[in-house]
């Protein structure tokens, strides 16, 4: 069991999110679900035997969903970063996340998916090139992915190999 976990809290659709995430990422699973019992449907005001929360796996890495009501929403505050090692990588999880999102209103490889959720999708070469030593390569990729929703490896190549 893994120290922390994040908990992902839903109206009433834990379930249905978990299903989406899963279908997107390998290595992935749905580890337990626990259903609301008489007590918590009474202190919660859910239908008993409707899921509480489902404890699932992306890439290895341990969640939690949350079917909590409709009191807490996803924001930009917290986000998940997706290390990629293709364009290719990039975007297929662009366009599965996207799908019914919002990709547009944000820059830098941000998107929020269709529950809310923000994702960093981004090339893991993207870290090295903003810590080049040489501070002109670093300030082109980093004018380049500026103007940037998805973003695109090729184009910040080009950008770091300027000068």
């Amino acid at each position: 069991m893994q120290k922390i976990t994040p908990c992902l809290w839903f109206d009433d659709q834990a379930e249905e999110a978990v299903n989406f995430y899963i279908s997107i990422f390998k290595n992935s699973k749905v580890v337990n679900i626990t259903r609301y019992g008489e007590a918590g449907a009474e202190a919660s005001g859910r239908p008993k035997g409707t899921v509480m929360t489902i404890t699932f796996q992306l890439e290895g890495q341990e969640f939690m969903a949350l079917n909590g009501g409709p009191v807490f929403k996803f924001t930009e505050a917290i986000s998940f970063l997706v290390n990629c090692e293709t364009q290719e990588e990039i975007d297929e999880l662009w366009q599965r996340l996207s799908e019914g999102g919002d990709e547009k209103a944000q820059q830098c490889g941000w998107l929020k998916d269709k529950y809310g959720l923000s994702w960093q999708i981004v090339p893991t070469i993207l870290g090295e090139m903003l810590q080049d030593k040489d501070p002109k390569k670093s300030e082109k990729v980093m004018e380049a992915l500026l103007k940037m929703s998805k973003i695109d490896i090729k184009t910040l190549k080009q950008a770091y190999e300027q000068r």
